[in-house]
């Protein structure tokens, strides 16, 4: 059999435009690729080429070609080459509103590992996981969507059993998110936050991330971070774009950045802006 014609050797990321609180992502890296960071989505993964390899909940994982990552929202992780080869692969980032808005306010499921060969996930991870050229329609992707959360729900409470309903306030906790993303860009003060939700701050923050998987306070930051990639993306500088998504100044939103993402601003623009080989 014939090899196989070598993969290009230069990091890049290609990206899809953000659909319905989803964003499509596809890479290749040569080496190391993020540091130890986390966000406040699920990370549903699948490792087209070589070896990809992470540490998560204290444990090394190394992913092949053709398995599915599952990685919690707020879970810590990093990522980068298994073996000298480098790796590819495809992400999607789903918001746990989106999970929450099918399971109607049980507590989101968890996975253990961040690998898995689930055929029920793996299956929905393929119809979200197609190329970030592809258009995904509005139906097409709604129906993945479901089959993803109804089968991180079956493989993590066990299959045919009903979940019981969380114990906490999910309209409180929804009303939270609502506020806080229509006033991401400056001060969310705790006593308003109280007001706009009607619970207090204690309870609000444990409902808050058992519905939603984060922190109030990080889930503002994530709105801010997503504006600035966007302002970004768009030639802002990072002095700017800072300013604008409502960080103190461009420190802050640097350090926020890499701890989010595992990569500065400036080096998550350089390998945006490095063009897939064809």
């Amino acid at each position: 059999m014939p090899r196989p014609p070598a993969l290009p050797r230069s990091d890049w990321v290609l990206r899809s435009p953000a659909s319905g609180a989803m964003e499509r992502i596809e890479a290749w890296f040569q080496g190391p690729a993020y540091a130890m960071h986390r966000h406040d989505t699920y990370a549903i993964g699948r490792t087209l080429a070589g070896v990809q390899s992470f540490h998560y909940r204290r444990g090394r994982r190394d992913s092949l070609a053709g398995s599915t990552l599952v990685l919690h929202p707020d879970e810590a992780h990093d990522g980068q080459a298994g073996t000298d080869e480098g790796f590819r692969y495809r992400m999607v980032y789903v918001e746990p509103a989106l999970i929450q808005d099918i399971l109607g306010g049980s507590a989101l499921p968890f996975l253990e590992g961040g690998i898995t060969h689930d055929p029920a996930i793996s299956a929905a991870a393929q119809a979200l996981l197609q190329g970030v050229d592809d258009v995904v329609e509005p139906l097409e992707q709604s129906d993945a969507l479901a089959q993803l959360a109804h089968a991180l729900a079956a493989a993590t409470g066990g299959p045919g059993t009903r979940r019981a309903k969380a114990k906490g306030d999910y309209q409180a906790a929804r009303r939270a998110r609502d506020y806080l993303q229509a006033h991401a860009t400056r001060v969310v003060a705790l006593d308003e936050l109280e007001a706009a939700t009607g619970r207090d701050r204690w309870s609000l923050s444990h409902d808050f991330r058992m519905f939603y998987g984060t922190s109030p306070y990080r889930y503002l930051t994530m709105r801010r971070l997503d504006a600035v990639r966007r302002l970004l993306l768009a030639g802002l500088s990072l002095a700017d774009a800072a300013q604008d998504a409502g960080f103190a100044d461009q420190s802050h939103m640097t350090r926020h950045f890499l701890k989010t993402f595992g990569i500065t601003p400036g080096r998550w623009l350089q390998v945006m802006r490095h063009a897939r080989p064809r």
